[in-house]
């Protein structure tokens, strides 16, 4: 089997044609936004999540054949490799299935078998093993116990039959514990009608976040299905604090179910009842199946129930992330951030239009004295300069700091926006490495209302400074595989900045980074050379920052903004590789490429039939639709929002009341909400 017969079996609905083209783009080095973006042609039009899709099969892809190879190898050099042998791995692509066959040949630390075989053994077990499948007939009068008494060797602990037997019983368990047929047999009864059950331990809490699962059950095969993961996740996360234990086993109303599954074993393991080694036989196929089968199918199935756990925790927190990074931006005006607090005072910061920090105060509202003094602050700051905003943080203190802004503000007589902002990922912000490398001289506190202040301003550009995993709209973010989470996450925040555009002449060093083909070293290459030599008049003064190659020019360029320059294709996202093109049909049109840029010339260019032909369809319509309007954003426009008046705690609310709230984090069990309470509500997936 080759990758695009394997590709096509996984079952996706991605077109093989397409599949192919990512991954010849993907090996010639083009990123995934790139692709996605600039390679519609090649790819058939996939996005960036069916692009990643091509990408991890290909990786899930090498390590089965990586693992196929490596058990070839080792399987040939004990000099045990058939024909048989070598094709039936040849063949077998599902990893569980792949291990149960190297299994037999796997280099194993001493084990009970293995002493026993050392001890000469072996004989005794292959005699016991033929006589109970009717291979081999014992002499008459031999039974186990004289047979056996002839193994005995006192330096190797083998003093009398009984150990001869225990030791030849070893052999036996693991003879059967390797088996292939008989633990696809238990892999499949458990996957099929197998439960998860939980108990509560001493150190549960009484009234905890677990007491659901005190005494719970469910089957495997609902566990396992997409809506249900969660319940997986918390269950585990209950066994992890100790507070639960977690068992398989049959559907409570089925007691047989071990021993159905023993009785497989048996079966397997003698065929003739009144053979002399049938009880040893037995015994043997008894622990087979419990000390060795049961538990390594059980480990699998915990591993399988978390794999898709994850999946789907990780779905969730991305499509929320990718939701809050493209929240709608206030946009390129001043603002004043304030960072709540009742004790110890609000702390505010002034951010100019380019999010330039300006100046802070700290500001009590406590007592009339301190409200006349903010009073007064606001005054000087409002008549000073043109503030368009006050972005408030949503902590502890935020509804009553806005409700005290908005009256001073009435007073004063100015038309400034008030609004609550999420504080999520501010105070990781505030404490981070790149908030001392931006503000070494500021405290904390103020950090945060300058963070605050520029999140209102443009959400992308700020949230691109902290880890995505801190911005706390997951589910369960810290139970799932933390590799798999961050690849998740910067795949979306990634995809987020490549999708907004960047512009080269404005964006700090950590949001070029995020763009195509740059990185950090080279992101800050480039802000190093705004600062030394000014901004950029065009995109191709990118070729002039030291180490941007040409082949980076081809990743990032589309995806970078510069309004100043001359080309206003520049200030779209039309990429380069597509001016000459441009120019070539405006020519035809007796046309300059600027006149084509715009309303009226996109609708000329619109029914140009050979220029579609040209540069292919799904790239003509992203041509249209960026000249149409250039410099767009495609984020929604800002809508102002405010909590309704008067409620301010969870005693404010009654029952029947209808309030304004925003969606703070979606779950497969429903939505939380923010409506000005400090405690998000959850709405769940009943009443939604």
């Amino acid at each position: 089997m080759n990758f695009e017969t394997w590709f096509q079996q996984k079952g996706t609905e991605i077109p093989w044609r397409g599949a192919e083209g990512v991954l010849k783009l993907s090996e010639s080095g083009a990123t995934l936004p790139f692709i996605a973006r600039y390679r519609k042609e090649q790819t058939g039009n996939l996005d960036e999540v069916a692009i990643q899709k091509v990408m991890d099969l290909k990786e899930e892809w090498n390590e089965v054949t990586k693992r196929q190879a490596f058990i070839l190898t080792e399987i040939e050099s004990q000099g045990k490799l058939s024909p048989e042998l070598k094709k039936k791995i040849s063949e077998t692509y599902d990893k569980d299935l792949l291990e149960d066959i190297y299994l037999p040949f796997k280099q194993k630390k001493k084990s009970k078998a293995m002493l026993a075989k050392e001890a000469g053994l072996q004989p005794l077990a292959e005699w016991i093993w033929n006589c109970g499948h009717g291979t081999e007939k014992p002499h008459s009068g031999q039974t186990l116990e004289i047979w056996a008494y002839t193994f005995r060797k006192e330096d190797k602990g083998i003093k009398e039959a009984k150990d001869a037997i225990d030791g030849a019983t070893d052999i036996l368990v693991e003879r059967i514990s390797e088996d292939q047929d008989l633990r696809q047999q238990v892999r499949e009864e458990i996957q099929k009608k197998g439960w998860l059950g939980s108990v509560k331990t001493e150190k549960a809490k009484a009234n905890g976040k677990f007491t659901k699962y005190f005494e719970y059950q469910e089957p495997i095969s609902s566990l396992i299905q997409p809506q249900n993961t969660h319940r997986y996740l918390a269950i585990r996360r209950g066994w992890i604090e100790q507070e639960l234990t977690l068992n398989i086993a049959g559907e409570p109303k089925d007691p047989d179910f071990e021993k159905r599954l023993i009785g497989k074993f048996e079966a397997f393991a003698c065929t003739v009842p009144d053979s002399p080694g049938a009880a040893a036989l037995k015994k043997a196929a008894m622990l087979a199946y419990k000390v060795h089968v049961f538990p390594s199918i059980e480990r699998e199935t915990h591993r399988k129930l978390r794999e898709v756990a994850d999946t789907i925790a990780i779905d969730v927190f991305a499509s929320n992330l990718k939701k809050l990074l493209l929240s709608s931006p206030f946009g390129p005006k001043t603002v004043l951030g304030v960072d709540p607090g009742i004790r110890t005072g609000c702390k505010i910061a002034l951010v100019d239009s380019s999010g330039k920090f300006l100046g802070h105060h700290v500001m009590h509202i406590q007592s009339e004295a301190e409200k006349l003094k903010a009073k007064e602050l606001l005054t000087a700051i409002t008549g000073a300069t043109e503030l368009a905003a006050i972005a408030v943080g949503n902590g502890t203190g935020g509804r009553e700091a806005a409700a005290f802004l908005r009256q001073v503000l009435k007073d004063l007589g100015k038309n400034v926006s008030i609004q609550m902002v999420n504080e999520a990922g501010a105070s990781v912000y505030s404490a981070s490495e790149t908030a001392r490398e931006e503000f070494p001289e500021l405290d904390v506190t103020v950090r945060g209302a300058i963070s605050i202040a520029r999140r209102f301003q443009d959400p992308l550009a700020e949230l691109v400074k902290i880890e995505p995993k801190s911005i706390g709209v997951g589910q369960y973010q810290h139970d799932v595989a933390p590799h798999a989470l961050k690849k998740g996450l910067e795949l979306v925040v990634d995809t987020c900045v490549n999708s907004v555009g960047v512009n080269l002449n404005t964006s700090s060093y950590h949001l070029l980074a995020r763009v195509s083909g740059i990185g950090p070293g080279l992101a800050k290459s480039i802000v190093g050379h705004r600062q030394e030599k000014g901004i950029f008049k065009s995109r191709a003064g990118l070729l002039e920052v030291p180490y941007f190659s040409s082949k980076a020019f081809e990743q990032a360029a589309g995806f970078l903004r510069v309004p100043e320059s001359e080309n206003p294709l520049d200030n779209t996202g039309v990429h380069p590789e597509r001016y000459p093109a441009l120019e070539k049909v405006a020519a035809r049109l007796s046309k300059s490429v600027s006149q084509l840029v715009g309303g009226e010339g996109a609708k000329v260019l619109r029914g140009d039939n050979e220029f579609k032909a040209e540069v292919g369809e799904f790239t003509f319509a992203d041509i249209i639709a960026e000249i149409e309007k250039p410099g767009r954003d495609p984020r929604d426009s800002f809508v102002p929002f405010n909590y309704k008046e008067g409620v301010y705690e969870l005693k404010d609310l009654t029952v029947g009341m209808e309030l304004p709230g925003i969606v703070t984090n979606v779950t497969n069990f429903g939505a939380f909400v923010d409506v000005g309470v400090h405690q998000d509500g959850l709405v769940h997936l009943s009443q939604l």
